[in-house]
């Protein structure tokens, strides 16, 4: 057994993933992401069915992921002014309250300046969450408890994705607005519960006022690696990142997995866009099943993810992640084909959810624990910035080519970063040579 296997296996046997900061966090992260997923793909349908066509659809996600990459820097500074317990409880409510609004009134301008303020939501609460997801794991399970956190990201998606098609199909589009915000109102009470500040001053306090066996394996007890500036516990990591929000990104070893994490996500923001539409017309509640096997499976493979990248590396995954998401693109070109469909669902959902938690404990490896915020913030917005890219541009782009071309054209580029998937890989192997 190697040095990173041993203390790998002397910390999973001592040390505990669900502390109850960890617990309030998953409890929050489900409220807020619950708010997100449930109109993530009801609003594109909205605009659309109210004359805004592909072009509306792909505005309303476009708007939202353009106010999340404009308030994911600010984040780690209102963090370190109003702590994390005020600002998670404004992206909550932010994420949820402006749904409300259209209920009572329906205008194309308004849904986008609702799109425009969960945008804003949703950036405060993945990034404020991601940092405090890599602050409060046990040495050693760091990618493990990045995977748990994405189970919790991913749970409110097997429910919310195809629950809200599936409601506003029953019921109409006004309950769906109102329960969205009822979630988040329903989240807020956890939030209480978590560290005012810093995480890792909260962790490290727990620690030495709880059971000694907790200390064992962690080689920095009383945080003054963190304090001086020096390296953490992880072999993997890397100094030299500048300050500010976005200081992490000129670390040139963060460049790949940014840029790969940012293809698959663009895949992402066309499927959670457009597969509703693209469906219409087809078996019934063909689009529902297939938000939900996608939905499903992706949590699953994040956090398998994070239990083998623990054990044996995250690098060894991505290539296969990479591929998993351009293959279940690919076979989108089939519309027509109900088990298609849902076969491509199931390669998508796996991949990409691999690809997130080997991305994030990738970055987060490569830099010192002072700069977790700077690679939450960084990580966020390659995810958004996908996102809200893959959903204008597909937009436009079916307008000439419609769906199945429109699907092949995605697959491609997915293709073509294969190539820096291949060379992370390598760089990997040459590091630890």
């Amino acid at each position: 057994m190697n040095a990173r296997a041993a203390r790998t296996a002397a910390a999973t046997g001592t040390s505990r993933l669900l502390t109850r900061p960890m617990l309030l966090l998953l409890v929050a992260s489900v409220g807020g992401m619950g708010s997100f997923y449930l109109l993530l793909s009801v609003l594109p349908l909205y605009a659309a069915t109210a004359g805004g066509g592909g072009v509306g659809a792909g505005l309303t996600t476009g708007a939202m992921m353009l106010a999340t990459v404009l308030a994911e820097p600010a984040v780690p500074w209102f963090l370190a002014r109003f702590g994390h317990r005020a600002v998670v409880g404004a992206g909550l409510l932010l994420l949820g309250l402006p749904s409300a609004v259209l209920s009572l009134w329906s205008s194309f301008p308004l849904t986008l300046g609702v799109c425009l303020a969960r945008g804003v939501g949703l950036g405060i609460v993945v990034v404020a969450g991601t940092a405090l997801a890599a602050e409060l794991a046990p040495p050693g399970r760091r990618s493990e408890n990045l995977g748990l956190y994405g189970v919790s990201l991913g749970v409110p998606s097997v429910l919310g994705l195809p629950a809200g098609v599936w409601l506003s199909d029953r019921l109409g589009f006004e309950p769906v607005f109102l329960l969205t915000a009822a979630l988040t109102l329903l989240a807020l009470p956890a939030v209480a519960g978590l560290p005012a500040r810093r995480a890792t001053r909260a962790t490290q306090a727990e620690r030495l006022s709880g059971d000694p066996d907790d200390r064992k394996g962690d080689p920095d007890p009383d945080g003054r690696n963190e304090e001086l500036g020096g390296r953490s516990e992880d072999p993997g990591v890397r100094k030299g990142t500048t300050g500010g929000p976005l200081g992490a990104a000129v670390n040139r070893s963060l460049v790949r997995p940014t840029l790969i994490l940012g293809a698959a996500t663009f895949a992402s923001g066309v499927l959670v866009t457009f597969l509703p539409l693209a469906l219409l017309g087809g078996p019934s509640h063909l689009a529902v099943v297939a938000l939900l096997v996608q939905a499903s499976v992706a949590p699953l493979a994040r956090w398998g993810a994070g239990w083998w990248g623990d054990r044996h590396g995250s690098s060894s995954l991505l290539l296969p992640a990479v591929l998993a998401v351009a293959l279940g693109t690919a076979g989108l070109v089939r519309l027509e084909s109900p088990v298609m469909v849902i076969v491509s669902m199931v390669l998508f959902g796996a991949g990409f959810g691999a690809v997130q938690n080997v991305t994030l404990a990738t970055m987060f490896e490569r830099v010192p624990r002072s700069g977790f915020g700077r690679v939450s913030v960084v990580w966020n917005l390659a995810f958004d910035a996908g996102m809200g890219l893959g959903a204008v541009g597909f937009g436009l782009l079916i307008d000439r080519t419609g769906y199945p071309w429109g699907f092949a054209v995605t697959a491609v580029l997915l293709l073509a970063v294969l190539g820096p998937a291949w060379h992370d890989r390598r760089y990997v192997r040459a590091e630890t040579a």
